[in-house]
């Protein structure tokens, strides 16, 4: 009796009536729910999770999947070639794949003129690279700093024929009197000793990696570029009010910032160079000597050795000895990653 006396002063409305969270039948409506989108059900939203992890987890097992069916078969088709070659296939300087029944191939100068001509494109690109990096975005004016970066840029984009062209016949006939000079002064030093092919023509290490440092200079220009653009305003500000002059604010704050991401540029840039095969086969000579562990020796790269052969590819065990060289360098492309990633994991910690 009371209720009623209650809803008769109220108009006849009961509380649970007006209850602005109350639906038909006095249960909860839940479009009132603040935690809930408007249009959207739960269970549309967990599906497209669902099917957006497993399409991002396919993409990433497509790329390791991919990687290893590749060495698998370069690994198969090697192994009948190296069970019969008839020299040692790591030491041996000979690369003799005419008679498929008497195979005799090694990668020592092949992998010799590789690592050499690549170290030393990275020497040389690397500092330049981080010099540019830093004056395009700690002093170079704003319009200034963009149209210097797509100049850099640029070099991406210039074909590798163009390189070893440019390198055989422009770079070469200019660098001879300096490779001439290194070798009398420094010639007792074993990088600048005498090598296997004439300084005159150009065509040695010394050239291909001043090309290369040429074409993998854009590549770790832009990653450290963007790289040092974002270290952290506080840092900079910070070094600049206990009184640090402008190298240092790089020295203690953009540098160490960008450590990590310096030497991952750097590692692509070789993996670019040691890769790199138009351009290297057109500057380098071959040679018939051995290689002298020398800036002034010609010779073949794992690439260009390869790809000087890709029109004999016709027998089996001929073209496996191949193979087995680009598995080598395969290999050798992965230990440079890996190495590069440990540290640069140690530089991000440090």
């Amino acid at each position: 009796m009371a209720a009623d006396r209650a809803a008769a002063r109220t108009g006849g409305s009961s509380p649970v009536a007006t209850s602005p969270r109350s639906g038909p039948g006095g249960q909860l409506d839940g479009s009132a729910d603040p935690q809930r989108k408007p249009g959207l059900r739960t269970g549309a939203r967990d599906r497209g999770d669902v099917i957006f992890s497993r399409l991002a987890t396919a993409s990433g097992l497509a790329i390791v999947v991919s990687i290893g069916l590749i060495a698998i078969f370069l690994l198969v088709q090697a192994i009948p070639s190296l069970m019969a070659n008839n020299a040692n296939f790591f030491t041996s300087t000979e690369f003799s794949t005419s008679d498929a029944d008497n195979l005799r191939f090694g990668i020592r100068d092949l992998l010799v003129v590789t690592v050499l001509s690549s170290a030393f494109a990275l020497v040389l690109a690397v500092p330049v690279s981080v010099g540019i990096a830093i004056y395009l975005t700690q002093y170079a004016p704003t319009r200034l700093a963009r149209i210097f970066s797509g100049i850099v840029d640029v070099l991406a984009a210039v074909p590798s024929i163009v390189y070893g062209l440019w390198g055989i016949f422009v770079v070469a006939p200019v660098l001879t009197p300096a490779a001439t000079f290194l070798n009398d002064a420094l010639g007792w030093f074993p990088l600048f000793a005498t090598g296997n092919v004439s300084i005159a023509g150009g065509g040695t290490i010394f050239t291909a990696g001043i090309v290369l440092a040429v074409m993998i200079l854009p590549i770790i220009t832009a990653v450290t570029r963007e790289v040092y653009r974002q270290t952290p305003r506080d840092h900079m500000e910070a070094a600049q009010a206990l009184g640090a002059t402008k190298w240092e604010v790089i020295r203690m704050t953009v540098l160490p910032f960008g450590r990590s991401g310096t030497i991952a540029a750097s590692m692509l840039g070789l993996g670019r160079a040691l890769g790199e095969t138009v351009a290297v086969l057109i500057i380098l000579r071959s040679a018939a000597e051995a290689s002298h562990f020398s800036l002034f020796d010609g010779g073949y790269t794992f690439a260009s050795k390869i790809a000087s052969a890709a029109a004999e590819f016709s027998a089996p065990l001929p073209t496996g000895a191949y193979i087995a060289a680009g598995f080598v360098l395969f290999v050798l492309t992965f230990a440079v990653n890996a190495v590069a990633r440990k540290i640069a994991g140690g530089a991000v910690h440090a």
